[in-house]
């Protein structure tokens, strides 16, 4: 069956959000690190925390694996990229979060200007602000 057909037939199958898990070393520590941040954080069970910010989630897991957490990224849409960088870097003058950093605001290849921080797990936060 064709695509389209598929979606004919099934017009009640609307999403309204889409949520990703991102992994945690030290599962404390990555909710401390992301409550810093703004996030709202809440924990789910033992092993799960759901963080909201801006009224989006994402979940964090009490597991790791230094592979999936080298590649994982989440893009953060932003009106002010700059201004990321400053707050990021503010809390990681603090010294509570030696594993993680923050790069400069820079402009990608697609014209957008992006503020790279990486978690203390090594997840990547890309904060970008298209103009």
């Amino acid at each position: 069956m064709a695509p389209e057909a598929a979606r004919a037939r099934l017009p009640a199958l609307s999403i309204y959000d889409v949520s990703a898990a991102i992994p945690a070393k030290h599962f404390p520590l990555s909710k401390a690190f992301y409550a810093a941040l703004g996030w709202k954080v809440t924990d789910v069970d033992p092993t799960l925390a759901v963080m909201e910010l801006a009224g989006r989630r994402i979940y964090l897991q009490n597991f790791y694996t230094k592979r999936w957490a080298d590649y994982a990224v989440l893009y953060v849409g932003v009106q002010d990229a700059y201004a990321w960088y400053d707050h990021v870097a503010s809390i990681l003058r603090g010294k509570s979060f030696p594993e993680a950093s923050v790069g400069r605001p820079s402009t990608d290849l697609d014209g957008s200007i992006v503020t790279c921080v990486r978690d203390p797990s090594g997840v990547e936060l890309r904060f970008t602000q298209w103009d």
